[in-house]
């Protein structure tokens, strides 16, 4: 039997394959299609301090080999997941992960410290600070080193594990970035959020996103397999640069390869993010999938091929 268990950090997984935020929910949806106890962590959608009501329709177009949304971050808040939606998480065993987000570094502050008092099966802290959550729009925390280093500083009295969700967006400093995170404490660096776009009706001439209810259409996030690549190169820079850093890399999941390119170039686990929304059993059939292939290629333990590729 292959071992799937790995670790990011001081944390052991029993599993490398996760839920990526904002795919699965704020709870244990996926549990009715997928044994949640069985994969390394369900990382749950974003949440802050305060109640957020999303953006306006329409928040989801499909695009060639992928999506783009701009869903805004909808949730009640922490202390609200914190009574309705942690209990069915623990019931069904899920080990997991909560994403958290502010407008501020004391609105992170906050999130991280209303969850100092979680369950044990809350394992860690994903801090998102790579979507568009500031009034200056697209400039972003993860932009920026010094406030980088300041929200994951801020975000220390959570008292579990943080990692640092970080946006491709920032192009060839990514690795600045994922430093900073570092020298604020992060004990791993999320890799990649989506990539800016913008999806334009050519019957209408206006953007797809945003437009239903006459708000002005609005770029979102690109995401699915079409990124993966893009992703996978930014796993490898970032692992070549700082290689003592544990990654969880993100983007384009959907086939055993995709996680085990991911971990050649360095990642430790691997989040399944778009693949949900069209497969909500995949996670499930991938962890299966991933020890049938390690067992025929031999592979006994899958930390054994974490940053072993040759280029």
């Amino acid at each position: 039997m292959t071992d799937l268990s790995t670790r990011v950090g001081d944390l052991e997984l029993s599993s490398p394959i996760l839920t990526a935020s904002g795919t699965a929910g704020h709870g244990a949806e996926l549990s009715a299609y997928v044994d949640l106890s069985l994969l390394g962590g369900v990382v749950v959608k974003s949440l802050a301090h305060f109640a957020c009501a999303g953006n306006p329709p329409i928040r989801v177009h499909q695009t060639p080999s992928g999506m783009i949304n701009s869903v805004g971050l909808q949730g009640d808040g922490v202390e609200a997941w914190l009574a309705s939606e942690l209990p069915d998480l623990h019931r069904v065993g899920a080990s997991v992960i909560v994403s958290i987000w502010g407008r501020s570094v004391q609105d992170y502050a906050i999130a991280a410290a209303m969850l100092a008092d979680a369950p044990d099966d809350v394992i860690a802290v994903e801090v998102n600070i790579s979507c568009p959550n500031t009034d200056k729009g697209n400039e972003l925390f993860a932009h920026s080193p010094a406030a980088t280093q300041a929200v994951l500083q801020a975000t220390e009295v959570c008292g579990r594990p943080r990692w640092a969700k970080l946006s491709p967006n920032i192009g060839p400093g990514l690795a600045e970035i994922a430093d900073a995170a570092a020298q604020g404490g992060a004990a791993a660096a999320t890799l990649i959020n989506t990539f800016f776009g913008l999806s334009i009706d050519p019957i209408t001439r206006e953007p797809r996103l945003g437009v239903a209810t006459g708000e002005p259409g609005r770029a979102g996030g690109v995401s699915g397999p079409a990124i993966h690549p893009l992703a996978v190169k930014a796993v490898a820079d970032v692992h070549r640069a700082l290689p003592g850093l544990p990654i969880v890399a993100v983007g384009g999941v959907a086939t055993v390869e995709d996680i085990i390119e991911f971990a050649l170039v360095g990642a430790s686990a691997i989040q399944v993010g778009t693949a949900n929304f069209s497969d909500p059993r995949i996670c499930g059939r991938l962890t299966t999938d991933l020890a049938s292939w390690c067992a025929k290629q031999g592979i006994s333990k899958f930390s054994d091929v974490i940053g072993k590729a040759r280029y």
